[in-house]
Formats: structure tokens, sequence, C-alpha cells
């Protein structure tokens, strides 16, 4: 493996890593600075998820088009030092609203995982991009798992312990790249930097214009709305419904992680070889949909830890996507693709947070008619089908590459 790959998939799983080192300790940190029962604090969890999505979705297209313009090299280096000093922040916070800021710079910063996949585009000949997509799903599947299995182990030291390991693991990353990443951009390949595309809004229609990619774009939107509802309600989830401990969510995440990681670096190539691209997107759907109706609706801990796993099959959505819209782009517009797709996510994740969150809460709280915590998975499942149904109604025509613009 090249050095470079190496280094962008360990990139995507420390960055992984952080995200889920804090996941189990949420519910509880929440209550903490700011009192409350669980529905209550569900409902502050959805409202930092989602603020930090909404400034990853206004910069995001920034940051990409400044990669297409600088290189990929700054970019990833200062978003991860600021990031590494968000998480101190966060670490040393003492009210809801001192969380809320960390989550918003931490948002501002959070475009790693698309310059890293502009970074692979560039490394990437055309015919090997969706593997090396699978890839960056793979280490982030993998950072996924030990995140949550560390942050439930050091939840026993209290809900900050993990905050202080998410700074310490950035802030080594930073030094690691420091020295070993290299610049891929051609300086000749450099594309002027212009507000009017450097914009979630301008960003789109641009993509928009071309064959097919518009609704490619809402596929890959619906399904992280739907896939969001994992890192939105599961602490919550899994204690109302199991009373599992910050420790039992860690390790059932990191279940998850395992299989997601596994799934994206063996079975999404062997996937596209034998069924193509177009139905690997399709069956993907289909396992998304069966699982997360049965999460919603079974009543055991032990058949949900059985089925999540499953679950994680629909991993094989989005590197098949990105493969097919990749081949659409110009050598020079990928950081303004993954800039593009990150933005999608990040819209999902402004979206998801509040409407998984809300779901839950209005379930689970004392008055509820019907007492049902996986509302929020049978949501998922209906947005899941809406968006295999648009995949396979839309239009379709042959892969073509843009021009450079």
């Amino acid at each position: 493996m090249r050095p470079a790959v190496l280094f962008i998939m360990i990139t995507v799983m420390i960055d992984a890593m952080g995200i889920g080192l804090i996941i189990p300790v949420m519910p509880d940190l929440i209550r903490e600075v700011n009192g409350g029962g669980l529905s209550q604090a569900a409902l502050w969890g959805g409202m930092l998820a989602t603020s930090f999505a909404v400034m990853q979705f206004l910069f995001s297209p920034v940051l990409g088009g400044l990669s297409d313009r600088f290189g990929r090299r700054p970019v990833l280096l200062i978003s991860l030092a600021v990031m590494a000093a968000d998480y101190v922040v966060m670490a040393l916070a003492g009210s809801i609203w001192l969380l809320l800021a960390g989550r918003i710079i931490g948002g501002i910063t959070a475009a790693t995982q698309a310059t890293a996949a502009a970074y692979m585009a560039d490394i990437s000949p055309p015919a090997e991009r969706t593997r090396n997509f699978g890839l960056i799903g793979a280490s982030f599947g993998a950072g996924f798992v030990l995140g949550p299995l560390i942050g439930g182990v050091l939840a026993e030291f209290g809900p900050r312990a993990p905050f202080w390991a998410a700074a310490m693991l950035a802030a080594a990353n930073v030094l690691f790249g420091w020295f070993i990443l290299k610049e891929t951009l051609d300086p000749i390949r450099a594309r002027a930097f212009d507000w009017r595309r450097a914009n979630p809004v301008g960003t789109l229609r641009q993509l928009g214009k071309l064959p097919g990619v518009r609704q490619l774009l809402f596929v890959y939107f619906l399904y992280h709305v739907a896939f969001a509802v994992y890192p939105s309600v599961w602490a919550y989830f899994g204690q109302a419904r199991f009373d599992w401990s910050p420790s039992m969510i860690g390790m059932s995440l990191g279940l998850f992680g395992v299989t997601m990681a596994l799934v994206q670096a063996f079975v999404i190539q062997h996937s596209i070889n034998r069924l193509g691209e177009q139905r690997t997107v399709v069956i993907g759907h289909l396992f998304a949909v069966g699982t997360y109706c049965c999460i919603a609706l079974i009543s055991s801990g032990l058949v949900t830890l059985m089925l999540t796993p499953i679950a994680a099959l629909a991993g094989i959505i989005p590197p098949a996507l990105q493969g097919i819209m990749s081949r659409r782009m110009a050598d020079n517009a990928q950081g303004e693709l993954q800039g593009a797709l990150t933005s999608a996510s990040s819209l999902a994740m402004i979206l998801s947070p509040l409407a998984m969150t809300a779901s839950f809460a209005a379930f689970t709280r004392p008055d509820a008619a019907i007492y049902l915590p996986g509302a929020p998975f049978l949501l998922a499942a209906g947005l899941m089908v809406l968006a295999m149904v648009l995949f396979i109604l839309r239009p379709t025509s042959a892969d073509v590459a843009s021009q450079a613009t």
C-alpha cells in the first residue's frame, strides 16, 4: 500500500475515533451541565449535532474550493489543528452554551473527510476510485469501532475524559501529517477560488448541471439522513429500551463499526465486480430498510446486537455513489465534488438529529400515547425506501467526465 493511501486511511480513522469517543458520554454530560431528564438531554443532543452540521454544511464547499486552489495539505493540517483545540474547549465546558460554541467551531473545521476524499481521488486512477473510496469508508468504520469502545471505557473516569483523548488524537494526527503528507494538487491544475461556487447553493447548482448528478446527490443525501439515526439516538435508545450503560453502548457501536469497516474494506469491491455499482446501491438499501424496521420493533437487546452488523451492510451505498459521480468530474474539480458530498451529508445531519431526537422524545416522554423508543428507526426505514425508489427511477446516462472549468 502506498504511504499516501495509508496516511489518508489513518487520518480518517483517527477523525472517526474522535467522533465516536464522545457518543457514549453525551447523555450524561448534557445532564451534568444542564440538568433535566433523558428526553430533554436527547433534544439538546440533537441541537448540538445540528449546530455542528450547519457549520459543516456552510463551510465544506469553501474548504473544498480552497483545496482546489491552494492544495489538500494545508487544508487538512489547519482543520485538524483547530479540531484539536475544539475538543479541549468541550472538555472544559461548564455550560450547555459553551458546548454549543465548541460544536459550532468544530463544524467549521470538520472538512477533513471531504478533503481526504479529494486527496484520494487525486492519487487514484478513475477505475480504482470506488475501491479507494471504500477504503476511506473502511477507515471510518475502524475508527467508529475504536472510538465508542475507548469512549465507553474512558467514561468510567467521567464524561470529560473522552474529550481529552480526542484532543490528543487530533493533535498527534497533525504532527503525523506534517511529516508524512505530500501535496497532490499540481499547481498547474489549481483552479481559481470563486465565492459564487464556494457555497452550498452554488456548488450544488453547478454539479446539478451534470448528467444524472442531481438525482444521485439527492439519493446520497437521503441515505445520510437515515443513517444518522445511529449517532443521533443510539445512546438514548439503548438506555430507554435496554437500560444499557455507556460502556455497553460503546461496545454495541463498536460492533456496528467492525462490520462497517469489513464491508467497505472487503465487500464493496466484490459487490461491484459481481453486481455492478447500480445493483450494489439497491441491495444496500434493502439491507437498511429490513434491519431498521426490525430494530425499531423488537424488544430483545441480544437480537438488536445481532441485527446491528447487518444494518452496516448499507455501508456499500456511499462508495458506489461516489464512484459513479467522481467519474463525471474533471480532475481539478474533485475537491468541489467532495465538498458538495460533504455538504449533502452535513445538511442531512442538520435535519436528521432534530427529526430523530424529536421522534424519540415524542414516543418516550411520560405522557406519550405510544411508548416506542424505536420510532426514529421506522422513520429512517421510510427514508431509505424513498431513496431506493428515486435511485431506481432516475434518468440514466453513460458516465462522462465533465470538462475542466
